[in-house]
């Protein structure tokens, strides 16, 4: 027990440290997994409108649109035919304009909203000013308010509908919604760049390598590009994370690093793991 109030001193340490770095912009959490936002979006839709976050979109500096978007870019069948609302946001403000051929910094968004991505991603408008760029960001399908068939939860309760809902179809609608705007605004010439961040620099990635006449270059962020079927060691990650802690304290990666086997033993105990959420201060 004494081991594990040291550990949880260790870790306040270490949050308490890195909210004190020196940053020029916020810094960005890593998206929750399916699982646990599915319980998170059950606690927003419960709450009241007054208590949530405002969005970006309502800065005047970036525009909605929607785009009528193909539901299957790869089949024949009747439903293929099928269009959906697909939204995107646009911030033409830094934009040097089609004439200097000035770039398109593209966002593709991942596996959530991206309402709060423009103003989230500092990364686009910290370095747009510099390149006169214009900013996009494309919410992926299934996701936000670019889902087909009405809600995420009627979409994956019908075997056929949930066939759409994959990373091919995602990068052809990025294609379709890059290729439109570089039309409408006349920008044929003007180089895009796509950025992502975990599975949404994975989608950067590909979509490079896929669509090589739509972007120019890609930048991948936390992209896990080759870690894949045993390609590079799989305690990649961890050894990196293990650095990180290390790096901060000896004493605490020492002591983390005995803490599983202790932690490991009390969840096997008889309401183990109320012990540990009590300890840890833990949810239900």
């Amino acid at each position: 027990m004494e081991l594990l109030r040291v550990v949880i001193q260790c870790l306040f340490l270490l949050i308490l440290f890195s909210k004190t770095s020196l940053s020029l912009t916020p810094h960005k959490i890593s998206r929750l997994t399916p699982f646990y936002r599915s319980i998170l979006r059950r606690q927003y839709r419960s709450s009241s409108s007054s208590d949530r976050t405002t969005s970006a979109t309502s800065d005047t500096q970036f525009k909605t649109y929607y785009y009528n978007q193909t539901l299957d870019h790869f089949n024949y069948g009747p439903q293929s035919y099928a269009t959906f609302k697909h939204r995107y946001i646009v911030n033409s403000n830094f934009w040097g304009g089609a004439q200097s051929n000035s770039p398109i910094f593209a966002w593709l968004g991942a596996e959530s909203s991206i309402d709060s991505d423009p103003l989230g991603i500092g990364f686009l408008t910290d370095n747009a000013p510099r390149f006169k760029a214009l900013l996009v960001y494309i919410e992926h399908r299934y996701y936000g308010e670019s889902i087909p068939f009405g809600t995420m939860e009627e979409a994956m309760d019908d075997d056929t509908t949930r066939g759409y809902f994959n990373s091919a179809q995602a990068l052809a609608d990025y294609a379709e919604v890059l290729l439109y705007i570089k039309k409408e605004y006349s920008a044929q010439d003007c180089p895009v760049i796509v950025f992502g961040g975990s599975y949404g620099g994975m989608l950067a990635s590909w979509f490079r390598l896929k669509y090589p006449h739509v972007s120019l270059g890609a930048l991948a962020s936390s992209a896990p590009v080759l870690y894949f079927d045993d390609i590079t060691p799989q305690n990649g990650y961890y050894s990196i994370v293990t650095k990180d802690f290390r790096e901060v304290s000896e004493s605490c990666y020492q002591t983390i690093k005995k803490s599983w086997s202790i932690i490991d033993k009390i969840a096997s105990k008889p309401y183990g793991l109320s012990i540990l959420r009590r300890k840890f201060k833990l949810c239900r």
